[in-house]
This record gives C-alpha cells, structure tokens and sequence, in this order.
C-alpha cells in the first residue's frame, strides 16, 4: 500500500512540474515575440500608449524568464535542510511578480499622463494596428493555455504570470482605440487608455500579493476540501472520530495532520493498517499531499476533544 501511495504521489508532482514548466517556458517566448514586435512598432509610430505596451511586455519578458529560475527551486523534492520541500518560493515568485507589476502601473501611469498633458497624432498608424492585431492573438492564446494550466495545478506563479497577460489584452485592445481616436477624433485617448491599463495592473498586484501572502502564512486548506478530508476519515468503519485536525499548504503540496481516534482493543499493527488505509484514500483524492496522523486509543482521549471533528 505504501508503494501505491508514493506512485501516486510522485505521479501527480511530475504532473505538476511538467505543466508549470512548459507554461513558464511558453510564456517566456511570446513574450520574447511581444517585445521585438512593439518595439520597431513604437519606433515607426511614436505612440504612448505603444510605448506603455512595449514596456508592460519588456516586464512580462523579465518575469517569466525569473519564473522559469524559480521554478527550478519552487519544484524542487525536499532535502536535508528543507525537510517539507520548496514550494513557498513558488508564493515568493508571486510576490516579485506583484512588484514587477507595480513598477508597470507606475511606468504606464507616468507615460500615460504625459501623453494626455501633451497629444500628437500617432504616424504610420497602419503599422501600429497590425503589430497590436498581431500581438493580441498571441496574447490571447497564450492566456487561454494558463487558464488550462491554472486549472491543472492552481499554481500561483503561473496565476500572476496570466495576470500580466491578462491586462495585455486589455491594453492592446486600448492602443487599438487609441490609435483610432488620436487620428484626430479624440488626441488625449492615446494617454487616457494608458492610464485606465494601469489602474487595472495595481488592482491585479494586490490581488496577487493577498494570494502570495495567504500561502505564506500557512492558511488552513479551503472549507470544501477540509470537508472532504473529514468525511474520507470518518467514513472508515474503525474510526470513531479524529480531532486537532490541521492543514496548510506549499506550493504543490498539501500537508494534513490530525488525531485519529480508535478502538482501545486494537492492535499497534491494526491501528497502523487503519492509518494506511485513510491515508491513501486521502492522497488519492487531494495529491500530491502528504498526511501525518496520530492513532489514539479512545480512552486516552479528553472528554472536550473526543469525536471532535475540527
């Protein structure tokens, strides 16, 4: 049973490190293909809001390229001097990418504001909107790939990873307008769709530093999967309750531990196989996971945390 469990565990972390990888990998090259292309485009066209996009993609370029560094920590199997793996560099990764993104806003904002104190009409217009065509269907297959990979392995990096992505679109969809309207119709759009972009990315900076730090203060698991913790446990005809259950998480990995109450009558060795039983049952539902649980006789149990089940 133990060999079962370890296949099982080591099936779904290479599950887990081939995709992040590749999307590590992915994104680093169009984002490679993003800057070229936007850059000889903002160099012909002299746009702002081009300019804000070249740079955006400039940052997306340095961090992806720092994922794929990180990652190679982050997916690292535990050693000597870190017994429960790597995983919380993955949430650190998280946090330098919330940077990056606000060094983005900032870039965008002050470009932004320029532009609108001082508008031009955009020259070889023509070239601009081709690149921005260009650019949003490579952005947006790209983000259509994390999103499949997000829902693979829930890995933050790659979560802030799309983010940037995800207001590339937006933003290119803006130098697409701004283009349009500073042809004469409108000058200031070319600065005003710059800014709107970058409040955006500060949004999305928060929300990734709240996911980095709610891993990094070792936050139980969620309500749905605490739940289901509970029921493959108390599910087993022996097992008469379980209390101090407590969770966390580390990148990938799942670390349960809990007090699993049992029958005073029986055997260390039957005990033993009773743990072995729910363990794999929770390995195969929440993998890759590792589980620590402490078999009590019954009796041994104080009367305020007997068939506790929290």
């Amino acid at each position: 049973m133990s060999e079962n469990i370890s296949t099982n565990k080591s099936t779904n972390s290479d599950d887990y490190v081939y995709w992040v990888r590749l999307a590590a990998i992915t994104s680093s090259s169009v984002a490679l293909i993003l800057v070229v292309i936007k850059f000889y485009a903002w160099l012909v066209s002299d746009s702002s809001a081009m300019l804000a996009s070249t740079t955006d993609s400039i940052l997306d370029l340095f961090a992806s390229v720092m994922n794929i560094v990180i990652l190679r920590f982050a997916l690292a199997p535990a050693d000597d001097e870190h017994k429960f793996g790597h995983g919380k560099a993955e949430s650190l990764a998280g946090l330098v990418q919330a940077a990056f993104v606000l060094g983005s806003a900032i870039l965008l904002i002050f470009n932004g504001v320029e532009r609108v104190i001082n508008p031009r009409i955009i020259v070889q217009s023509n070239i601009a909107i081709g690149v921005t065509v260009v650019a949003i269907f490579f952005t947006l297959a790209l983000v259509v790939f994390q999103r499949y990979v997000i829902k693979r392995t829930g890995s933050i990096v790659i979560s802030a990873d799309a983010l940037h992505y995800q207001s590339d679109l937006l933003l290119n969809l803006g130098v697409l307008a701004a283009i349009f309207l500073s042809q004469g119709i409108w000058l200031q759009a070319d600065g005003a769709f710059t800014i709107a972009v970058a409040l955006f990315l500060l949004f999305g900076a928060g929300q990734i530093i709240y996911q980095s730090v709610y891993q990094l203060m070792d936050h139980e698991l969620s309500e749905d999967e605490l739940v289901q913790i509970k029921s493959i446990i108390l599910a087993h005809e022996h097992a008469l309750g379980l209390h101090e259950l407590r969770t966390r998480q580390s990148g990938a990995q799942r670390f349960i531990q809990f007090h699993l109450e049992l029958d005073d009558n029986l055997s260390l060795l039957e005990a033993h196989s009773i743990g072995d039983e729910i363990e794999a049952k929770i390995c195969q539902a929440l993998a890759p996971c590792e589980v620590f649980i402490h078999q009590d006789p019954s009796s041994v149990v104080p009367e305020e945390l007997r068939g506790q089940q929290s």
